[in-house]
């Protein structure tokens, strides 16, 4: 039985662990007898956050990854989950944040090097790679005259191809994490609200 929101019923969500407190949040003034296991985590599709409220026998451990839906394949050790913000989350899951994106991106590193080859304009003033920290006008066209020589197959190939881009797998991680810790960003690309 999970409250997981924001997506259809049957849609996949697993989420990646960033912090567990055994002996739920510190802020809970029960005894610790009583008090429920949380965790932090990350849905590896949508970059959403979640609070996972576990049940007492769970053996959860910072980077495990647990399914939250559908319904039928819900990881045993989560009791019920709900959406949180950034601000929410506990200092541990705010530090594992980067690492955990960071390890993401490894997984499926041609998911996130294909936005760079099909990133399209917004307005007929900005373009999605404009949203990036650090790519202005200049790596922006750039970036669109080499994606039409040949597509980009790797983060290497992206540096390497693009002078001036040094590190094209961090500029999609500083976007994801802005677009976590910022309530009020007009343009979306990667976290889903």
């Amino acid at each position: 039985m999970s409250n997981a929101d924001s997506k259809p019923s049957g849609d996949r969500i697993d989420v990646i662990t960033l912090d567990v407190l055994p002996n739920g949040l510190p802020s809970d003034n029960r005894p610790r007898s009583q008090a429920t296991p949380i965790a932090y985590g990350l849905d590896t599709d949508a970059f959403r956050l979640y609070e996972l409220t576990l049940t007492d026998e769970a053996h959860v451990l910072v980077g495990n990854t647990l399914t939250l839906a559908p319904a039928a394949e819900q990881s045993e050790d989560v009791k019920r989950s709900r959406r949180i913000e950034y601000a929410d989350l506990s200092g541990t899951a705010q530090s594992e944040l980067e690492y955990a994106i960071e390890d993401l991106i490894d997984e499926e590193e041609r998911r996130f090097v294909d936005y760079y080859n099909e990133a399209q304009p917004i307005t007929i003033r900005l373009h999605q790679l404009n949203l990036f920290p650090g790519i202005g006008k200049k790596l922006r066209n750039d970036i669109l005259d080499e994606r039409k020589r040949e597509p980009f197959e790797s983060f290497e190939e992206v540096s390497d191809r693009v002078s001036g881009l040094h590190d094209p797998k961090q500029t999609i991680i500083d976007r994801i994490l802005e677009e976590l810790r910022e309530d009020d960003l007009k343009y979306r690309i990667f976290a889903a609200e």
